[in-house]
């Protein structure tokens, strides 16, 4: 069962699964570069996370894999740069990894494959990665309401859904 989510708490979809899971109250957390680096900007002290002593994007990334038990990258394309590395270095550690195109499914499916994935995988710390805002507008707003759903849904648990109620 699904007891963490974590990013790099950089923008677009990284911030989006935190910020649903703190909307939700359900446990999260991950590391972030070197003086909480995000391309806005350092990432507010409000996020508890912890800081990588050094190293940049890519060294966190790594790190956040290492610490998940499965990461999940969203994108409205191809895995390109970033992603692309997320997908390769989850690989190269032995750690399941999805992607989902959500130029492909709607949000309701996109639940759906990514709750199944999870049961399959045994998953209990969620990596959450993908596109930044810059790159992707829309990428904040559908991966925040897809892991809100996610974590409402019975098969995760219940705490979101009696918040929202």
């Amino acid at each position: 069962m699904l007891k963490k989510i974590i990013s790099g708490g950089q923008t677009g979809a990284d911030i989006a699964a935190i910020d649903a899971a703190i909307e939700c109250n359900f446990s999260y957390g991950g590391w972030l570069p070197k003086g909480r680096k995000t391309e806005n900007g350092p990432l507010s002290d409000k996020y508890q996370m912890q800081e990588m002593t050094r190293g940049g994007y890519p060294k966190r990334t790594e790190q956040n894999i290492k610490d998940s038990s499965g990461t999940v990258i969203f994108t409205h394309s191809k895995l390109t740069g970033g992603s692309r590395l997320t997908g390769n270095l989850a690989e190269s550690w032995g750690k399941p990894w999805l992607h989902i195109n959500l130029s492909q499914v709607d949000n309701k499916e996109a639940v759906s494959i990514l709750s199944s994935w999870i049961k399959k995988n045994q998953v209990e710390i969620l990596n959450v990665a993908g596109s930044r805002a810059s790159k992707d507008p829309e990428i904040y707003t559908k991966v925040f309401e897809i892991i809100k759903a996610l974590l409402a849904s019975s098969s995760v648990r219940d705490k979101c859904a009696e918040k929202t109620a």
